[in-house]
């Protein structure tokens, strides 16, 4: 039987990974790891389809180790005694380790003595946060890395690599595929490039070719496909980014109806990673100090979405929605920190003053650094008057507070005051 295309198209080399360019790029950690022939345990964590196995295979191929791939769920005890046979015979392999947050105990201790020696490179795979569901056995004997959701444009990358693949790909057949099909099987997987090649694939196998035996693939049938609708069957795209933009102003303008609608749209098109993301990035610049326990509640909504998947994650993301759209706004925060970054860049920064300076290590106090400073906690409420800006921007004020909300109204209250004593 012929393995699924996202099988066939797992890189050889780390040069063929997609995306993860924060651990594979250059002079970053895992190509550093096999540029310099010092592989070491691992830990790869992220959503499904991200790559945790491509970055295993790629690790492999580029060392020219054996690999070797068990579920720790599913495999015995037995299983892992004739990987490390064959370490011993071959002086070392690569393991990956699937769902390593279900290693037993006594797998553990067996694996425990040939991770130490370096016999067995394990590289362990999971979904769930390491830190809190693998053993700490394992955890400290290995370095912990987060795989990320890939971007729609690496997930185009990948397409047009199996398209354009004839050994392993689907290079070998005629396919006409319309730009906004690839956009949808892109978009659609929700960062989970295993199954859009695989929508790919079951796309190009299963469409009739015509008279010249070229298969045309259109957005119609990628829907078909991958069982989601497009948002719009615009060919560049640009009404999938007017959709997220009114979803975001809708929530800013407090039109909680709209916000619903919008919110409906993009998660009948399948677009969690893209929900989540603009809820938590509308949360602080929107809302922001307006209302911080709203903030904190479409935090953990988001996290409860991404924990549940579709189709549950409509509840808590339709709460988090309702909440903002309904909630006291305060873009005071993000102005705050854009008039002080503009200063920056435009050079008004200065020398941290000589009392604010770092005093801990020797002759610290000979440079005249921290011998000034006056340690607020030994003052009456807690505070006392002094200098933290540079001189040249002594004067400088970044932070306007919005009175729109209980608490904001009490921040501008508190910055009034220290501001005024601070002129005394």
């Amino acid at each position: 039987m012929k393995k699924p295309l996202a099988y066939r198209m797992r890189p050889t080399n780390i040069d063929e990974v997609v995306g993860q360019q924060h651990l594979v790029g250059p002079n970053k950690i895992i190509r550093r790891m096999v540029e310099a022939h010092m592989l070491s345990s691992m830990i790869l964590y992220g959503p499904p389809g991200t790559g945790k196995t491509s970055i295993a295979s790629a690790i492999s191929g580029s060392t020219n180790s054996a690999f070797r791939h068990l579920n720790a769920a599913t495999d015995s005890k037995k299983d892992l005694q004739i990987v490390v046979e064959e370490a011993k015979f071959s002086g070392q392999v690569i393991l990956l380790l699937d769902e390593i947050h279900r290693l037993d105990k006594p797998k553990q201790d067996f694996l425990l003595p040939h991770l130490e020696s370096g016999l067995v490179i394990l590289i362990g795979a999971t979904t769930e946060n390491p830190y809190i569901s693998i053993n700490p056995a394992i955890r400290s004997r290995s370095q912990i890395f987060e795989v990320k959701p890939l971007s729609i444009e690496d997930i185009i990358v990948a397409l047009e690599r199996a398209l354009k693949d004839e050994k392993n790909g689907l290079g070998g057949l005629a396919i006409k595929l319309d730009e906004n099909a690839l956009l949808h099987f892109a978009r659609s997987s929700m960062g989970d490039l295993r199954g859009s090649l695989n929508a790919l694939e079951l796309a190009a196998l299963s469409t009739p070719g015509n008279e010249e035996n070229e298969i045309h693939i259109t957005l119609e049938i990628a829907e078909e496909c991958l069982q989601r609708k497009a948002l719009v069957h615009d060919k560049d795209g640009d009404a999938h980014y007017d959709v997220i933009s009114a979803f975001q102003k809708s929530i800013r303008g407090s039109d909680v109806d709209a916000a619903l609608h919008y919110l409906a749209r993009l998660i009948e098109a399948g677009e969690l990673i893209i929900i989540c993301r603009r809820l938590m990035v509308c949360a602080y610049e929107d809302i922001g100090l307006g209302n911080p326990a709203a903030v904190s509640r479409a935090v953990t909504a988001v996290q409860a979405a991404e924990k549940l998947g579709l189709p549950e994650a409509r509840i808590p993301l339709a709460h988090a929605v309702v909440d903002l759209a309904l909630s006291p706004k305060s873009n005071s925060g993000i102005e705050a920190i854009d008039a002080a970054l503009t200063d920056v860049r435009n050079g008004k920064s200065g020398e941290v003053p000589l009392h604010l300076k770092d005093s801990h290590y020797q002759g610290a106090k000979d440079l005249g650094r921290g011998i000034d400073y006056k340690f607020p906690h030994a003052f009456d409420n807690h505070w006392v008057q002094q200098q933290y800006l540079p001189d040249t921007i002594k004067k400088a004020q970044y932070y306007e507070p919005v009175i729109t909300g209980k608490y904001e109204s009490a921040l501008a209250q508190q910055v009034r005051q220290l501001r005024e004593k601070s002129m005394d």
